[in-house]
């Protein structure tokens, strides 16, 4: 079932065959161990928002549907007024799931991207042991204004010393 719903939410999305550059790598991995989404142009992604819509309608079609077919007797003996507060909190609720929904595919895209990329930039560094250090030499590099090209190998160097 959990496979399932990761192959339903990577539909939402268009993904494109050019790996990810190296410093996009780094930046996407230091926004997404900060808990804040990725720009997508720095994974190569963008969303399919018509696909997106008749996804989440199709998922609340099969949530939804029995739902009300089992609550229209109680709704119907009920006083109109009370049924359209109800009516008027469901409906918010669906379009606050589909943000919530949009930004939970989001951050599972984006965390797979990032392991798939990581395996081409950092082969012989698994991610969930060095992504955090990864991170803060990083920081420290940035700080220290190092150019682009210098980069990857301090980077390294500075993964071999500590590992």
């Amino acid at each position: 079932m959990k496979k399932f719903l990761y192959e339903f939410a990577y539909g939402m999305f268009s993904v494109s065959d050019e790996p990810v550059l190296f410093k996009d790598l780094l930046d996407a991995n230091r926004l997404f161990n900060a808990n804040r989404l990725v720009d997508p142009g720095r994974l190569n992604f963008q969303f399919r928002y018509a696909k997106s819509h008749v996804m989440f309608g199709v998922f609340c079609l099969f949530l939804l549907a029995p739902l009300i077919a089992l609550s229209h007797i109680f709704f119907s003996e009920l006083d109109i007024h009370i049924t359209i507060f109800v009516v008027v909190f469901a409906t918010a609720a669906v379009f606050i799931s589909f943000d919530l929904f949009k930004v939970w595919a989001r951050k599972k895209l984006t965390q797979k991207l990032i392991k798939d990329a990581w395996e081409v930039h950092f082969p012989y560094f698994p991610y969930e042991k060095y992504s955090n250090k990864v991170d803060e030499i990083y920081q420290s590099a940035r700080k220290k204004d190092l150019p682009k090209r210098d980069l990857e190998k301090y980077i390294l160097d500075s993964l071999v010393k500590t590992s």
